[in-house]
């Protein structure tokens, strides 16, 4: 059963877990589970998608009930008109608030995108991140005694591909859990010392405004079990409360 955030007769979010594909893909054939098969079977009616969250990401994820519903809140996507946040453990101390205005290529699959353009131009990609706590653990992973962590929000202004990690990676402070991008030692570490696998990214909030009453809605995405017992270990139970007053920006952008 799939956690339902908000339910109306023209939309559903649920709260997407970690390792859970949104939909069928042949790049993961061996895969039996999906969240649009699962809701659909739960709530007994289909399902549409407007935007996706990567199969490791967790978080909230919106749905529509109707293909008109779907048309509206892809629009406002398109137009960065709702808002997503997201938390997520990097490697080492985050010192201070910023913003990361740096350029992306566009990712591309091996297999996938065999035909597309292959020397496209880099597009504006721009991220917002607050260092919410930070942690040192004595325990040594790589070439350090001690492992150094932090907690932060993310918000995304733009929608480019995998853009927070490859942001988080450029400020050398990869979230972990990221294999493509991330530090492939501290992601081990991660799992072995603190029995945390998997990426440490979950989409929190979203703000939209509803597609057909207009009124404002905010979602929230509690963590899931994986991160309530890593932020008891670290001992950041204060943080979760974040989650409740996270404060939006004007304009963001969406992250996958």
């Amino acid at each position: 059963m799939l956690e339902i955030l908000f339910q109306d007769e023209h939309l559903i979010a649920v709260n997407k877990p970690a390792g859970m594909l949104v939909h069928r893909s042949w790049l993961d054939r061996h895969e039996t589970v999906f969240v649009m098969q699962t809701l659909r079977d739960q709530i007994g009616q289909h399902v549409f998608t407007v935007h996706r969250l990567d199969k490791p990401t967790s978080g909230v994820l919106l749905l529509a009930l109707s293909s008109e519903v779907a048309r509206l809140l892809s629009q406002q996507f398109e137009l960065h008109q709702m808002n997503k946040v997201y938390h997520a453990v990097v490697r080492g101390y985050v010192m201070e608030d910023g913003t990361v205005d740096y350029a992306l290529t566009e990712e591309q699959d091996k297999i996938a995108d065999k035909f597309a353009t292959q020397d496209k131009p880099a597009q504006p990609a721009v991220s917002h991140y607050r260092v919410l706590a930070r942690k040192e653990m004595p325990v040594a992973i790589g070439k350090y005694e001690t492992a150094r962590y932090s907690l932060v929000e993310l918000t995304p202004e733009t929608g480019r591909k995998h853009q927070l990690r490859r942001h988080m990676t450029h400020l050398r402070h990869p979230i972990i859990g990221d294999t493509a991008h991330g530090d492939l030692k501290q992601n081990r570490g991660m799992a072995q010392h603190f029995d945390c696998p998997g990426l440490m990214l979950h989409a929190s909030h979203m703000q939209l405004d509803h597609p057909i009453s207009g009124e404002p809605l905010t979602i929230t995405a509690p963590w899931d079990s994986r991160w309530q017992q890593l932020v008891t270990r670290f001992d950041w139970l204060g943080c979760a409360s974040e989650l409740e007053r996270v404060e939006f920006p004007e304009q963001a952008g969406q992250d996958s």
